[in-house]
């Protein structure tokens, strides 16, 4: 990871985006509104890394209950970064997806089921071929009850991974950062592009059966 010091300047204008996703015909994932109505009341928010965005954000839109995702950088230094910014190593920052979701159709579980099959989380700044800092795996948490769901589904999955002769996570579990939308044509970019570059590729190994790990004691 680049020092403060090292990372590019980057600029105070945010990068255009689209107003709605292009699969979903849903208001494009946000963070906040600065003014104005909420679109997303009621519904919660989740923000995970794990490698390339655009076959990542494919994943997640697919799930049911998801209402709305959008692709980012996040986890850096460089303010409002352009993706050949990112990729020269030196704005500290990771590509992430951006999820909305209906609490009461898909839980939070259920995305860090996704999250750790369809990624190898021990590849440190990599994900196969992609190598980079914007390649790592990463969680970004809401609220303490994300962080606390991640770090059992992280200790449940690396007993499931020790078992099947993997090496050790280098995910990163950390409070959701600043996102910075990534430009408008890696939004649903594979939606887009259907014959786009997809590198997401899990293990193989299944989380524990049932979650069991993530259910709270009573």
């Amino acid at each position: 990871m680049p020092s403060v010091a090292e990372t590019l300047k980057g600029r105070t204008d945010e990068l255009p985006r689209p107003e709605r996703h292009f699969v979903l015909d849903a208001p494009l994932a946000c963070v906040s509104r600065a003014a104005g109505e909420d679109p997303f009341q009621g519904l919660e928010r989740a923000m995970l890394g794990i490698g390339c965005f655009w076959g990542a954000e494919r994943k997640f839109w697919q799930l049911p209950g998801v209402v709305s995702t959008a692709v980012g950088y996040a986890g850096g230094f460089t303010e409002n970064p352009t993706y050949e910014e990112v990729c020269t190593g030196r704005t500290g920052h990771n590509e992430v997806v951006l999820i909305v979701f209906d609490p009461s159709a898909v839980a939070y579980v259920a995305l860090l089921k996704a999250f750790w099959e369809s990624h190898d989380p021990t590849q440190g700044m990599r994900q196969g071929n992609d190598v980079g800092t914007q390649y790592r795996s990463g969680l970004y948490v809401f609220s303490d009850e994300q962080r606390e769901l991640a770090l059992r589904s992280l200790d449940g999955y690396a007993a499931a991974l020790d078992a099947g002769g993997f090496g050790i996570i280098t995910t990163e579990i950390v409070q959701s950062p600043t996102l910075y939308y990534a430009e408008e044509y890696h939004q649903q970019y594979l939606a887009k592009n259907p014959g786009g570059y997809c590198g997401l590729a899990g293990t193989g190994v299944l989380c524990p059966s049932g979650l069991a790990v993530l259910v709270p004691s009573p």
